[in-house]
C-alpha cells in the first residue's frame, strides 16, 4: 500500500511534471536558420545566422519589418543595414531610439544563404530573458503596482485593512488565488481560447475559474483556519469581482505571455497587493491611536492615507532595473 507520503510525493511530481510541460509548451519556438537575435545599442537589432547569408539579399530593407508586439500595426523605420564580413550577423539600425522594455517582433523575408531559400521567419527580440523576468516581477510588485499606481481592488484593500493580521492573511490567500487563476487562465487561453478562436469569451471563462479559485480557497479556509475565515467575512467573496483577479489574465492574454511569464505577472501582482495591505494596516493601527477629527474617523482618513502611499509609489514611475 502507498503511504500518504509516497502519495504526496507522486503528486508533487506530477504537478512538477505538468509545470515543466507548461513552460516547454509556452515557450515560443525560433526559427531554425537563426540562432539569435538580441538588442544592439539604443537603436540596433543584432540578428545571427546559422549560416552564411546572402549579401545582397541581407542588405535589401524590404526584407525585414519590425514591430512592437503590443502594437502590430506600426512598423519601426530602418535607417540603415550591415552585415559582418563572416556574413553571419547581420545589425539593423532604426532611425529612432527603441523601447527595450517592450518585447518587438521582427519579420524576416525569404532568407537566402549559399545561393538556397531558407525561408521566412519571424522572431521575438526582448531583452536578457532573466532580466525580463524580473522586470515583469518587479513592474508589478512596486513599479506598477496595481492599488497605487492603476487603483485596482480598492473595496477588498480598505475593507482588510484595518490589522495587519487580517491583512496579510488575505494578501497571502490574495496571492494564491492570483496565481492559481492566472495559471489556469493562461492554460486555457493557449490552448482552448485560441485554437478554437474563442476569444471573445476570454472574460466570462477568466471569471468562472476565478469564482473556481475563490470557492476552493473558501471552503479549505473554512477548515484549516476558522478564526481567519471568519476575519475576512464578505471580502473573501468579494475576490470574485476584484478588479486585480480579472485585469491579471486579461494582460497576460493581451501581452501573449508563455507561461513563466504570466507566472511572474500573476506572482507580482498578488505580492504586491500583500505589500499595500501590509502598509496600509500598519499605518491604520498607529491612526486608531491618533487624536482625528471625529468627521475624518474611519473610511475618510483611510482614503487620504491611501493618497498618500499613491503619491510615494509615483516615485517609481519610469524606473527600469534591466
Amino acid at each position: 500500500m502507498l503511504t500518504v507520503a509516497t502519495a504526496r510525493r507522486n503528486a508533487l511530481y506530477c504537478v512538477a511534471a505538468f509545470f515543466m510541460l507548461s513552460l516547454v509548451l509556452g515557450c515560443g519556438k525560433e526559427y531554425r536558420f537563426i540562432k539569435a537575435a538580441s538588442f544592439k545599442g539604443p537603436r540596433g537589432i543584432s540578428i545571427t545566422f546559422a549560416g552564411p547569408v546572402d549579401e545582397k539579399w541581407a542588405k535589401d530593407q524590404a526584407n525585414y519589418s519590425i514591430n512592437e508586439k503590443t502594437d502590430p500595426d506600426i512598423y519601426l523605420r530602418i535607417a540603415a543595414i550591415s552585415l559582418r564580413p563572416d556574413r553571419l550577423s547581420v545589425t539593423i539600425t532604426l532611425e529612432e531610439d527603441i523601447n527595450q522594455k517592450a518585447t518587438h517582433t521582427l519579420a524576416i523575408k525569404g532568407i537566402v544563404s549559399e545561393g538556397r531559400n531558407m525561408g521566412s521567419a519571424i522572431v521575438d527580440v526582448k531583452k536578457f530573458y532573466l532580466g525580463y523576468l524580473l522586470s515583469i516581477l518587479m513592474g508589478a510588485m512596486i513599479i506598477n503596482n496595481f492599488v497605487f499606481t492603476k487603483y485596482l481592488g480598492l473595496c477588498v484593500f480598505f475593507g482588510t485593512s484595518q490589522k495587519k493580521s487580517t491583512a496579510i492573511g488575505m494578501g497571502i490567500t490574495f496571492t494564491i488565488v492570483m496565481v492559481a487563476s492566472a495559471m489556469m487562465s493562461w492554460f486555457l487561453y493557449q490552448f482552448v481560447l485560441k485554437p478554437f478562436r474563442l476569444d471573445f469569451l476570454q472574460i466570462v471563462v477568466f471569471i468562472g475559474l476565478v469564482s473556481l479559485s475563490v470557492q476552493a480557497v473558501d471552503t479549505i479556509l473554512r477548515k484549516v483556519n476558522p478564526v481567519l475565515f471568519k476575519a475576512f467575512g464578505v471580502y473573501l467573496v468579494l475576490v470574485i469581482a476584484n478588479c486585480i483577479i480579472i485585469a491579471v489574465p486579461l494582460i497576460l492574454a493581451d501581452n501573449e505571455y508563455n507561461a513563466i511569464e504570466s507566472l511572474m505577472l500573476a506572482l507580482g501582482a498578488g505580492l504586491g497587493f500583500l505589500i499595500a495591505l501590509f502598509l496600509m494596516s500598519s499605518v491604520r493601527e498607529r491612526i486608531e491611536l491618533a487624536d482625528v477629527p471625529p468627521t475624518f474617523k474611519g473610511l475618510p482618513i483611510a482614503f487620504i492615507l491611501g493618497g498618500l502611499f499613491a503619491l510615494s509609489f509615483m516615485g517609481f514611475s519610469g524606473m527600469s532595473l534591466f
